[in-house]
């Protein structure tokens, strides 16, 4: 079974409870890094300098503490293999609400791949894969 290293538990560790309990689930059944949860006002003018982010400070889910925010990706890191970001993206989805629908958290989960939650991705204008937000 995959675990977190240190990096990726310290990472996860700025995020609200319900993303780490989300988190812990999936990597249960499919390995990935955490490659950000909390982001400060300087992480985050770079991030939306560098088009990597569509809003600036303050005013992404990141810029909370704890983070309403988390970027993830498969491990072993390939940014170039966009169907294993969007396996993450189901289990991530499917884990999410089967813990809503468990009680076991008090948010729902939406995903950079599906802004608006209608199960298409074709009609994103800022694919973000890598990001998963509590709503």
């Amino acid at each position: 079974m995959p675990t977190f290293g240190k990096t990726s538990n310290q990472r996860l560790d700025t995020c609200h409870t319900d993303l780490q309990v989300i988190a812990h689930e999936v990597i249960k059944v499919f390995d990935f890094s955490v490659i950000c949860g909390h982001r400060n006002q300087t992480a985050q003018m770079l991030a939306y300098e560098s088009g990597k982010s569509q809003v600036n400070w303050p005013n992404s889910r990141h810029n909370t503490y704890p983070s309403m925010a988390l970027d993830v990706s498969p491990y072993p890191i390939d940014w170039n293999d966009t169907g294993a970001f969007y396996l993450l993206v189901g289990y991530f989805q499917l884990t999410a609400q089967r813990l809503l629908d468990e009680g076991r958290i008090t948010h729902r989960l939406r995903s950079g791949a599906d802004w608006n939650g209608n199960h298409k991705t074709k009609d994103q204008k800022f694919h973000d894969l890598p990001h998963h937000e509590l709503v």
